[in-house]
């Protein structure tokens, strides 16, 4: 498991859990920062010591090899596990060239020097003062705050007043605060895997000309520089949609955070400050604790917590609730307070303070009280706007209109359906083609009255508008999931498998759709012209890559809107870019008939789904996310409007390419920009499980359930198997496996003083979601700890 992605929304909160996920980046930066200053140093040492250039020359072979990189989410792209390995091949190379004695000294202050110290000072140092700035912030909100609370209830009520516009104005500030430094710090994860590596690149291509025999090296190392370039490209093309999205989505927490509150397993969670009584003389201490309450269990938890103490934890405490009422400022000279009781501890009770009148409130009603808003802690569910976009005849029509314009006047334009069209052009033209009279009398073909643009804006602006994706909300994670894992071949096969559960009507307009951008890898040319889109990449310069770009978001959307489904929006891009290379397969034939049955659970254990932490210096093996067959949990994914393209009335809005790019797609321009996208919307959302789709990802092995290709049916614990879960248990927390029993279905050894040791048919008590992906809580023995998830089956 990589970095964790960091929510909007949790900033709002500012849990524990999601200090300890900041914390978590901020070393990964300076660990970055550290390795890129230690490189820049080797670098310079190449240039000075031409006469111990051979030993420079393996340290930083042997720096590049150690380096790897952090993701986050719960899997990489193809891209970016190249990016990953390339350090690796660099390293190779070098050492190549030092066994050959043929090295020469080489001036890489202008290939590799300035560009790492510019992203260093630039990019790391302004994570740095965005860190102190934050830091800051946290120290003035909550000493503001602990004032604050301890203001009398007995002041007058325009000195309370301010008071609290105050405490708000700066709670405010500090929010905007939280939200741009969490932006930045995810930015600069996305943003160093190209910015650090492509600079690594210009400078292995600079050596090939100072070197002697540099040339026939270069010729061998050709092919893999091409494919680089492209995973590299393909990356920073996926980084700003991503980037966009993540911006986007920023603003609407900024203007509404109470509409996109994450779904927990707690009714209730936040800070509340617990009076904790001492012996007469003493009288009586406020400790802010972090609290979290179940209804359905009628549990409570709480954490004493303090930001202002490097955010270190202290020991939690639990118990369950009897009864709750409001305290009166006449009782106590305190506001906000209000009284707990619980169940085991018969006419104790304790006295709690919110942050706020609203907080208490919310809180009352949560814990039974009668005064507050339920729905405050509840996920608000906006529903989708339906247009009148519909996949009926008038659909088909006008779809079969655009694309039949877009063959005939503009399959040459460059950057095809990624130049969008005037917005409010666009809107009339749709009008237009959604009325039965006018799309009638509409001819796109010959009408020199609306552009390319406007008509592939329109296309792409209509299937958008439709009531549900094309490719359905059912189905978006199990297109998903085939991508993250498995060889080409079983990524072709399952999203053939899953077009095929489409309904009719998506599946006819899929077709149409892909035929129309097509470049077919799966069937030979025919000797007729062929006017797809792709097939005329050389000149209207939209690869298959780049419209799985534009069209992911299109085809593909989720019900839910959070950071992680955007980190997921490169894997809708590659579905496409599936669909569009193997349309013959996927369209014109049938799925294998004689697919496979589920493998049997009785079969040799899984691997335990990574673990959040690591242990040091050991480092999890690439995660792969596919399906659990032990536990079939269901996801209540709130539906979001679509997006709109971005009014742009040029092409403008697709500059020219790097040159190296250039090199590589052949495409016209010298400078460093690259194509952009047209804010299309991506996301992506977990599913139900389908324990037939593991044979799809797993071909060879139809009855024993065993590790991807990438791993070995030895690898260690942490390393997932088939049968780990796709999605982050935590994210989305299921009722049904809320204080269950389980059994065990195989043995697990202990690898963590956290862990739970047990044999097959052990039963485990109070079961319930951890906050570890891919791993429940129960106890055993009387022994609470961590229990692999799918390695037991609920009862």
């Amino acid at each position: 498991m990589g970095l964790q992605p960091l929510e909007f929304s949790d900033c709002y909160l500012d849990s524990p859990w999601f200090r300890e996920r900041i914390r978590a980046h901020e070393a990964e930066i300076e660990r970055t920062n550290k390795f890129i200053k230690e490189l820049i140093k080797d670098g310079k040492n190449l240039i000075a010591a031409t006469k111990s250039l051979s030993a420079a020359q393996r340290k930083f072979a042997h720096s590049l090899r150690d380096f790897k990189f952090e993701f986050i989410g719960d899997a990489e792209t193809d891209d970016e596990r190249c990016i990953d390995a390339s350090l690796r091949e660099f390293s190779n190379f070098l050492k190549n060239l030092e066994e050959q004695r043929e090295i020469m000294a080489l001036s890489v202050t202008e290939t590799l020097i300035k560009p790492l110290e510019k992203f260093r000072k630039e990019q790391l140092g302004a994570v740095k003062e965005e860190k102190k700035k934050f830091d800051k912030e946290t120290e003035k909100n909550y000493s503001l705050i602990d004032k604050h609370l301890n203001l009398s209830a007995k002041k007058k009520d325009s000195h309370l007043q301010e008071a609290d516009t105050q405490v708000e104005q700066t709670r405010q500030h500090f929010y905007e605060l939280s939200l741009e430094y969490v932006c930045k710090l995810q930015e600069i994860q996305e943003r160093k895997k190209f910015e650090f590596v492509e600079p690594m690149l210009s400078f292995f291509q600079g050596m090939f000309t100072f070197y002697h025999q540099g040339h026939e090296l270069a010729k061998d190392f050709n092919h893999y520089k091409m494919e680089l370039q492209i995973n590299i490209q393909n990356t920073r093309n996926r980084f700003e949609g991503t980037r966009s999205e993540v911006e986007e989505l920023m603003n609407k927490i900024r203007q509404r955070p109470q509409d996109h509150k994450r779904a927990t397993q707690f009714t209730a969670e936040g800070y509340l400050y617990v009076q904790e009584k001492r012996p007469a003389p003493f009288g009586s201490s406020w400790v802010k604790h972090y609290c979290m309450y179940r209804k359905a269990a009628k549990k409570f938890n709480m954490i004493p917590f303090e930001h202002r103490s490097g955010g270190k934890l202290g020991d939690g405490e639990a118990f369950f609730l009897k009864d709750c009422s409001r305290r009166h400022t006449d009782s106590i000279d305190r506001r906000f307070c209000f009284d707990v009781e619980a169940t085991d501890r018969p006419g104790v009770s304790l006295t709690m303070q919110a942050f706020s009148e609203e907080e208490r409130r919310q809180w009352l009603e949560a814990l039974g009280g009668k005064e507050a808003l339920l729905h405050s802690f509840n996920r608000a569910i906006v529903p989708r706007p339906e247009g009148s976009a519909q996949l009926d005849k008038m659909g088909f029509t006008i779809i079969r209109k655009c694309i039949s314009a877009v063959e005939s006047r503009g399959i040459n334009d460059q950057g095809l359906y990624r130049v969008v069209g005037v917005s409010s052009k666009v809107q009339r033209l749709l009008s237009m083609l959604m009325d039965v009279k006018t799309c009638n009398e509409l001819d796109l073909e010959n009408s020199v009255d609306w552009e390319v643009k406007t008509i592939t804006s329109a296309l792409k602006q209509y299937l958008r508008s439709l009531p549900e994706p094309l490719m359905t909300y059912k189905l978006h994670g199990d297109f998903i999931a085939p991508v993250k894992s498995g060889s080409p071949e079983s990524r072709v096969n399952a999203i053939h498998f899953l077009v095929h559960k489409l309904p009719e009507k998506n599946k006819e307009m899929l077709d149409i759709l892909v035929k129309h951008l097509t470049k077919d890898l799966s069937s030979p040319p025919t000797p007729h012209i062929n006017i797809s889109v792709s097939d005329h990449s050389k000149q209207n310069l939209m690869t298959v890559a780049n419209l799985g770009v534009v069209f992911g978001p299109t085809l593909m959307r989720p019900q839910e809107e959070t950071v992680a489904a955007i980190m997921d929006l490169k894997f809708q891009n590659i579905v496409v870019e599936i669909l569009i290379e193997n349309h013959e397969k996927i369209f014109r034939t049938l799925p294998d008939a004689t697919f496979p049955e589920p493998v049997s659970l009785s079969a040799s254990p899984p691997n335990a789904p990574p673990r959040q932490s690591k242990r040091p210096g050991q480092r999890t093996k690439r995660p792969v996310a596919v399906y659990n067959l032990c536990l079939e949990l269901e996801d209540g994914d709130s539906p979001h409007p679509a997006k709109e393209d971005t009014p742009s009335s040029s092409l403008d809005s697709l500059p020219s390419p790097s040159p190296t790019t250039a090199a590589v797609h052949g495409l016209p321009g010298a400078d460093k920009n690259h194509l952009v996208t047209d804010g299309d919307s991506a996301s992506t959302a977990s599913s139900q499980t389908r324990p037939s789709m593991v044979q799809w990802l797993n071909p060879q092995s139809p009855t024993t359930p065993s590790c991807s290709p990438a791993l070995t049916p030895s690898s260690p614990k942490l390393s997932p198997c088939l049968f780990s879960p796709p999605t982050t248990v935590a994210d989305k927390p299921p009722e049904s496996v809320s204080s269950r029993k389980a059994r065990a279905v195989y043995p697990c050894e202990a690898e963590h003083s956290s862990e739970l040791s047990f044999e097959i048919g052990a039963i485990f008590e109070d079961v319930q979601t951890s906050r570890e992906p891919g791993w429940l809580e129960g106890t055993l023995n009387g022994k609470r700890g961590l229990i692999p998830q799918n390695y037991v089956k609920l009862l």
